[in-house]
């Protein structure tokens, strides 16, 4: 269980390293939900994050600070995210994978679930 609640420890720190960013780069929230709301606006009804991110990356005269990349991809799902939060009317337009320290919390408890029943099948009933 240490592992798990280190990694849920590691999940919470990303996020808030991708808030701060967030609040210091607001400019890239704004041409996120722009674009966002143009592809839906235009009949999609799915649409992938990492082409909203490129299309600021590559066609807005954006200035980030904060990092050495003009956005870091371990950003773009929080953004997928947030539009969620903030348009849950379109939660499913982007399609999300679990986030990797997500993923790994899950197996572990599945693993640890399935371990700790593993021997009761020989104490079944037989009647």
């Amino acid at each position: 269980m240490e592992l798990v609640k280190q990694l849920q420890e590691d999940l919470q720190e990303r996020k808030e390293v991708w808030w701060k960013w967030h609040k210091a780069n607001p400019e890239v929230w704004l041409k996120f939900e722009e674009y966002t709301l143009e592809a839906i606006k235009s009949g999609r009804k799915n649409y992938s994050h990492w082409a909203i991110i490129n299309r600021i990356r590559w066609h807005s005269e954006i200035e980030t600070s904060g990092g050495e990349f003009k956005i870091s991809n371990d950003y773009i799902c929080f953004y997928a995210r947030l539009f969620h939060a903030r348009y849950p009317e379109h939660n499913d337009f982007f399609r999300l994978k679990q986030l990797k320290e997500e993923k790994m919390i899950d197996e572990l408890q599945s693993s640890l679930e399935h371990r700790n029943i593993s021997f009761l099948p020989q104490f079944r009933h037989k009647g």
